[in-house]
């Protein structure tokens, strides 16, 4: 079941979603000894990892983490790398011990088989993740492969998902960004129990509409959350601004908050 929630502002987005991912990690530390999460980078899960990493009483310690997706032969220093991203915002601000970093600096296809054999190893329980201005999940560009049961795939970067990282200040030039990614795959996104989307933004609105008022397609890769068991898609007013009110209220959101 996907349900969609409409806040008036990105600040708010981040808190709803910061607040709804605290209380399902603390649900699941009480529930196991130990938690598989999932999580996203880009401009749009800034301030979202901010509100959650501010919030108390979450056991950091019991959680394993894996993330989405990383450039091929970008190195842990430069200011785009994910790994480095990840660390700086969620995994050294919360002492997460166990982190499975997607090194791509090293043989792609060789990481890709070894942390997915990490991430197969038991259910996944919770995911961060965020949509594309070309309506990608994770670097799953389209037409993404649905059908793929590997863990994490090695993929082909589209120029419109190029050009939104030069856009958001993470490289100089479009020539700077890598043509090449690890990306987990849609079918192993699709596995983990609970999906939390933090989408806002006027610049997603096209991907936005694209994803949740017309078919489920490869062509509009996060479409596909439509089929999950237990997706939150958290929205603005301006990144939900193409949505008609029977879209919103077909996913429990009739009206703008």
């Amino acid at each position: 079941m996907l349900r969609i929630k409409v806040l008036a502002d990105a600040h708010q987005v981040a808190c709803a979603a910061a607040e709804r991912a605290a209380s399902s990690l603390r649900s699941l530390l009480r529930q196991k000894n130990a938690v598989r999460l999932i999580a996203a980078t880009g401009a749009s899960q800034l301030e979202f990892l901010a509100s959650l990493t501010a919030t108390p009483n979450i056991d950091w310690a019991r959680v394993e983490l894996f993330h989405l997706d990383e450039y091929v032969g970008l190195p842990i220093t430069h200011s785009a790398s994910f790994r480095k991203y990840l660390l700086e915002r969620l995994v050294n601000k919360t002492g997460i011990t166990r982190f499975h970093p997607l090194n791509g600096e090293s043989d792609p296809q060789t990481v890709a088989n070894e942390v997915g054999r990490q991430v197969l190893a038991a259910p996944v329980d919770l995911a961060f993740v965020g949509i594309g201005e070309n309506g990608h999940l994770a670097f799953n560009d389209p037409p993404a492969d649905f059908e793929a049961t590997e863990a994490y795939l090695i993929v082909e970067l589209d120029q419109a998902c190029r050009q939104q990282q030069v856009n958001e200040g993470w490289f100089g030039s479009l020539a700077e960004v890598p043509t090449k990614a690890i990306s987990m795959s849609i079918q192993q996104i699709l596995r983990t129990v609970e999906i939390i989307a933090v989408v806002p933004d006027a610049r997603k609105a096209s991907a936005v509409k694209a994803c949740f008022s017309g078919e489920i397609t490869p062509l509009a890769p996060a479409s596909i959350l439509r089929t999950h068991r237990d997706t939150t898609v958290y929205l603005d007013k301006d990144s939900a601004a193409l949505l008609s009110a029977q879209n919103l209220a077909q996913f429990g959101a009739a009206q703008h908050v």
